[in-house]
């Protein structure tokens, strides 16, 4: 099993999904696009494409020119259909920009641990529990992109998850978070926190159990094998 990270900036890594990828003796390379030698390789060499997360904006393409060639490389991934592709918080909004749906600010921003429901109970899609605590981080939202079929929903944001077929998936919420990746997010980004509806504190954020953690990456290792298993 072959696999493509592309990773935005160093402290938005796979998470919990690193330890179902070393039990199935999967390779991992990664394209650093914060690195001045970023490199993208030919998608059908791999099995799973990975769009990891970032502060940056899909729509911020002067600011980080690399984006054009990160959504071409995506949008020609999905129409060749050998690859599966899944896309987290960021890389989902890249996902949807780059098959022409819009990318714009979320009526809120949504920072901390908050339920998603299921919204989609088709047979040929992957199935949501029908509510399940994950990790948030996004100002941003987006429309569906044409023919993607919507899998889950919160509170403060109506598109969590999304299905494309049978081979991709976008996801707005964060299953793969891990306690050392919280903790580096409120050392880069804290000055998110702004008090709202939907942003916990810092205390919050960093304090949950060990369980939540636990259901979260039950959640990430299923939507993986659905992916790459079926």
């Amino acid at each position: 099993m072959r696999v493509l990270v592309l990773q935005h900036v160093a402290f938005e890594g796979i998470g919990a999904m690193e330890n179902w990828f070393e039990q199935h003796d999967a390779s991992i390379d990664y394209v650093r696009f914060f690195e001045a030698d970023a490199t993208l390789p030919p998608a059908q060499d791999f099995d799973l494409i990975i769009a990891m997360g970032g502060p940056m904006s899909v729509n911020d393409e002067q600011g980080y020119p690399w984006l054009v060639a990160e959504k071409r490389f995506l949008r020609e991934a999905i129409q060749q259909g050998e690859t599966a592709v899944l896309g987290v918080c960021l890389g989902a909004q890249l996902i949807a920009s780059a098959l022409g749906a819009r990318v714009y600010a979320n009526p809120v921003a949504e920072i901390g641990w908050y339920p998603i429901h299921q919204q989609g109970t088709d047979e040929d899609c992957f199935i949501f529990p029908p509510q399940i605590e994950v990790l948030h981080w996004h100002g941003e939202t987006f429309d569906l992109p044409e023919g993607a079929r919507l899998l889950a929903s919160s509170a403060a944001c109506a598109h969590q998850a999304f299905q494309l077929g049978d081979r991709v998936i976008g996801l707005q919420c964060h299953p793969e978070m891990t306690a050392s990746i919280i903790a580096d997010l409120l050392d880069e980004c804290g000055n998110e926190l702004v008090p709202g509806e939907w942003v916990q504190d810092a205390a919050t954020l960093s304090g949950v159990s060990e369980a939540r953690y636990i259901k979260a990456h039950q959640l990430m290792q299923a939507i993986l094998e659905y992916l790459l298993m079926e």
